[in-house]
């Protein structure tokens, strides 16, 4: 069999599973079992980024406590000619690199639902915008 035969069979498969089924369930196992694939709960997107903003702020405030402390330690013992001053202030760098990371990405996170939220709202009523006319031609089809 050649490849263009076989890509036109796999093809034609796929264009046949994916025909549009009007108020049936697909033939073939296909979409779960009467459950939807995607639920989206605009509640819950906004409680997750809620909540993902709230850790932010939290650990904005709450990481940042001993970060002075430590500064002025490794200092100190930097000018006091010990050898643990430069490793405090490895451990100082490191901690505010990582702190920085998880505040990025709690900020990213907190973004991103809020704006998942917003879209889908958006397209509900593009979607039911684009069913109306719809309606309408099955109220006069019958």
């Amino acid at each position: 069999m050649t490849f263009e035969k076989e890509w036109a069979e796999l093809r034609s498969a796929a264009a046949q599973r994916s025909a549009m089924q009007i108020n049936s369930a697909p033939a073939e196992g296909g979409g779960g079992a009467g459950a939807p694939d995607l639920v989206v709960n605009r509640d819950d997107l906004g409680a997750i980024g809620n909540d993902a903003y709230e850790l932010r702020t939290r650990l904005s405030k709450d990481g940042d406590h001993a970060r002075p402390a430590t500064f002025d330690a490794a200092t100190a013992l930097t000018n006091g000619n010990f050898a643990s001053g430069s490793a405090v202030l490895k451990v100082h760098d490191f901690w505010q690199k990582h702190l920085k990371t998880l505040l990025d990405s709690c900020a990213h996170i907190s973004n991103h639902l809020d704006y998942t939220k917003a879209q889908h709202a958006k397209d509900d009523v593009k979607i039911g915008g684009d069913l109306a006319p719809i309606s309408k031609l099955s109220e006069y089809m019958k």
